[in-house]
């Protein structure tokens, strides 16, 4: 039962994923329709449109799985020579610098979250 409300949560997640693309393509914006998508995520989610265990579960397995989904990618970078060149130097700085503001980002944002939460509960 469990993975069936997986596949359903993962459907949602995905109709909201096709409407965000389908909003940039009609719209002809320079922001891509994922970006949207996760946008009309959080504010359906913010305006209590719909409730966080309608699509928990799936998100979930979808995060806990993320790293799957990067591997076609750098597969794909051994198709460029030129990438492990000179231009392979700036492409691994921006990638540790990046991953770096990512991860002091969610650290910062979890702690926030958390005080938060707290002062809530108070």
């Amino acid at each position: 039962m469990k993975i069936v409300k997986s596949i359903v949560q993962i459907g949602y997640l995905y109709i909201l994923l096709f409407v965000g693309n389908s909003i940039a393509r009609l719209l002809h914006l320079p922001i891509p329709g994922s970006i949207i998508g996760l946008v009309l995520l959080f504010l359906l989610l913010q305006f209590h449109m719909i409730k966080l265990e309608w699509i928990e579960l799936g998100a979930g397995l979808l995060l806990s799985e993320l790293l799957l989904f990067f591997i076609p990618s750098a597969i794909g970078i051994i198709d460029y020579d030129s990438l492990f060149g000179v231009q392979g130097v700036k492409v691994v700085l921006v990638i540790v610098v990046s991953a770096i503001v990512v991860m002091f980002t969610t650290g910062f944002t979890a702690q926030w979250l958390e005080q938060r939460k707290k002062g809530d509960a108070a």
